[in-house]
């Protein structure tokens, strides 16, 4: 391994004018073959770290061109110094990108967020050896297995193998001078059956590292050995009429393939194998690995991903499965991708189309989706405003706005059969309800069921009422409707000169399509798309909020025109009336004496006999 330094002048025209000639000479000194590249900042701070193929074709391209991304186009305003490592293979530059990462922390390479502490199985170097969990590996010479990321499966494997092979479980010296010196008796655990006391020399040190090495299989996943032994004793002890012992071992065969079923059998000719998957969003990456041993799955992980530079999902799984690959010292030789990355000579890499081995893949996908929706939900608990602020600019990007909504107002019209007619205005804040600041609108200009008019006289009379009152106008009107209702939406946006300042769309109910002014052809989202819930919520809200207008505006009607019918009620009185008993229902059940004490008794009375008259229904 070769180390070059390119050392860049700190001052920063030499990034305005790239075309300095001292500036081509030093990229011209980069040499054409893989390695790994470093760059600082004013304060000789590392700030990226990245691989190449080819350095000069690398750190050159962030040189010679305006870059869209603002982090980029930062990122290369900063650097001051430059140095870079030369490598022999592109695996070795992947390594060593992952390790110099890993210590500098630099500030815009994406951010591995896994800093658990993981659980192993150990199986201790020394005479009888024990097997335990741990969180501690020591260089001490013993066995360790793992790390794994559920601490229920080490639990369940320890549990599976006590049973089927009693071990010791006591932190005594069991050397052969202190055996044989018969320092110690046996314990409880040996009168339980859970022990076989190498202690007093109950067992052979022969058949205790058998026992070991069937558990060593048994961790790893093959389960074939142990199965294959243990049927062979309850032979032996069948033939020999020992029945109560074959019951015994038969019962250890069961527990060893009830334990194998609830592992996911995959295919036994798929044996040894990494399978790694990627999942990405705006601002992070979750890269899933499954190890597959002895055709079944023995453990699964997602490792988060924090972007910083627009990283594509290529990079992102590359530098995940270099990343998990040592953090569970994986050997396996072969690997199945979701996508093709490049990983070296050494390993064979497949992008599986069919059979089990995608399978395979589309469950690491589906472990990769499930582990986003947790993150998602449990943001939303503990980071409420970046779980905002993700869905806001994923719904900039998903309807194409130039800012994020994060102030949203969604309208729907309600009428019978021109009955009536009325509109509602909800507002959403930050993907929220924000109730207060929702409106109801009785139609005024409008005769008959005129959708596309009474849509056109709302909005007008929203957003002319918000300019008067100068107050905050929303980054996105939702209309409930296809094209018809979103163009007379607009209509009122020009009258008002508001077109351009405020986006809009039309969502349908039918397909859920959403439209945008002008153009014919309706968007679709995602069925589970979050941008696409926040519209379905927004809308279903504005249908919810005018429809208990509309009905509570023709029950107020209804009720008033049964009781403007009764003689001898006037305003005053009815309002007295509904008061008093809340509906007609009641004041109809009400006695003669109830309305007499309220009304007094003369008016009373010539109510109570208009009420049950056939007149009034």
């Amino acid at each position: 391994m070769i180390e070059i330094t390119v050392s860049l002048p700190k001052e920063n025209q030499y990034f305005r004018n790239v075309k300095s000639d001292l500036f081509e000479i030093q990229l011209k000194s980069l040499p054409q073959v893989a390695g790994v590249y470093q760059y600082f900042d004013k304060s000789d701070r590392v700030i990226y770290v990245g691989k190449a193929k080819n350095l000069k074709k690398r750190v050159s391209s962030y040189f010679n061109k305006v870059h869209d991304n603002r982090k980029t186009a930062v990122l290369v305003k900063n650097i001051i110094r430059i140095e870079h490592i030369v490598v022999e293979t592109e695996m070795d530059a992947l390594l060593l990108e992952n390790n110099l990462i890993k210590k500098h922390q630099p500030r815009y390479n994406v951010l591995l967020k896994d800093d658990k502490t993981y659980p192993w199985i150990c199986i201790k170097k020394e005479p009888f050896p024990r097997i335990f969990y741990t969180r501690r590996v020591i260089k001490d010479g013993s066995e360790y297995f793992g790390p794994y990321t559920n601490m229920k499966t080490v639990m369940t494997l320890l549990g599976l193998v006590r049973t089927l092979y009693p071990l010791r479980s006591c932190k005594f010296d069991l050397s052969d001078e202190k055996v044989n010196a018969e320092k110690y008796k046996v314990c409880l655990e040996y009168h339980m059956g859970n022990c076989l006391a190498p202690c007093t020399k109950q067992i052979e040190a022969e058949v205790y590292d058998n026992n070991i090495k069937a558990i060593r299989e048994i961790i790893k996943g093959n389960f074939k050995e142990s199965i294959q032994g243990f049927k062979k004793q309850m032979d032996s002890f069948a033939a020999e009429m020992e029945f109560e012992k074959a019951q015994t071992i038969k019962e250890k065969i069961e527990s060893l393939k009830n334990y194998q079923a609830k592992s996911t059998i995959v295919n036994s000719k798929i044996n040894n194998v990494d399978v790694f998957s990627i999942v990405s969003d705006e601002s992070y990456g979750y890269v899933n690995f499954i190890q597959v041993s002895h055709g079944a799955i023995i453990r699964s992980h997602t490792l988060e991903i924090k972007k910083k530079l627009d990283e594509t999902d290529a990079t992102l799984l590359q530098l995940g499965v270099i990343e998990i690959r040592q953090l569970f010292f994986s050997s396996a030789k072969e690997i199945f991708l979701s996508e093709a990355v490049a990983l070296g000579d050494d390993l064979k890499v497949t992008v599986p189309l069919m059979g089990d081995k995608r399978k395979l893949v589309d469950l690491s996908i589906r472990n990769a989706k499930f582990f986003r929706m947790e993150r998602f939900k449990q943001m939303k608990i503990v980071d409420p405003e970046r779980h905002t602020s993700r869905i806001m600019s994923q719904m900039k990007t998903d309807l194409r706005l130039p800012k994020e909504p994060y102030h949203i107002e969604c309208f729907d019209n309600s009428n019978i059969q021109g009955s009536n007619p009325v509109a509602a205005c909800v507002v959403f804040k930050n993907g929220k309800p924000n109730k207060k600041d929702y409106r109801h609108y009785n139609i005024k200009t409008v005769e008959g069921p005129d959708d596309f008019a009474s849509m056109e006289e709302v909005v007008y009379r929203r957003y002319k009422r918000l300019l008067e009152e100068e107050a905050s106008l929303p980054q996105l009107i939702v209309i409930d409707g296809g094209k018809g209702q979103l163009s007379s939406a607009v209509k009122s946006l020009d009258l008002l000169g508001l077109r351009g300042k405020i986006s809009i769309v039309g969502i349908a109910k039918r397909l859920e399509e959403i439209y945008f002014p002008g153009d014919s052809i309706p968007l679709y989202l995602d069925k589970r798309s979050e941008s696409l819930k926040v519209l379905q919520r927004a809308r279903d809200e504005a249908h919810r909020f005018g429809i208990t207008f509309h009905r509570q505006k023709r029950s107020k009607g209804s009720l008033n025109s049964k009781l403007d019918q009764i003689t001898g009620i006037g305003p005053a009185t009815r309002d007295k009336l509904l008061i008093h008993f809340k509906s007609l229902k009641r004041i109809r059940e009400a006695s003669k004496d109830e309305l007499e004490k309220i009304l007094g008794k003369q008016n009373g009375s010539k109510i109570y006999i208009s009420l049950h008259s056939k007149l009034i229904i």
